[in-house]
């Protein structure tokens, strides 16, 4: 079972940055797919971005621009920059990781609160 755990959530001001970090339990391989989403209140869980071990990178069309997702394969860590802010950037964030490319197995994290507001 793997575990992730997340950090960097808070709150945030409009038109400020933020960073988001999930760090996965060491597994003795890079992991295929690091990503997160997110979930505001009424909403269904929606893509913010993902990465591959390949470094591919898709990216939300809402947030596209705004924000960067990066890997550190040898921590088997991901982050997520956000910049210039917005309130609708409120919800909270879940880290998702596949491990294996061929097998539509994947983990999430339990969330960390995102909250832009002045």
């Amino acid at each position: 079972q793997m575990q992730l755990v997340e950090s960097g959530g808070g709150l945030g001001q409009p038109g400020g940055s933020l960073r988001l970090s999930c760090a996965a339990s060491e597994t003795g391989f890079t992991v295929y797919a690091m990503g997160w989403y997110r979930q505001a209140p009424g909403k269904q869980r929606e893509l913010v971005a993902a990465i591959q071990s390949g470094d591919g990178t898709n990216y939300a069309d809402s947030v596209k621009g705004r924000v960067t997702i990066s890997r550190d394969n040898a921590k088997n860590t991901v982050y997520l920059q956000m910049n210039s802010l917005k309130p609708e950037d409120t919800a909270v964030y879940y880290c998702n990781v596949r491990p294996y490319r061929l097998i539509s197995l994947s983990y999430w994290g339990q969330g960390t609160q995102v909250t832009v507001s002045s």
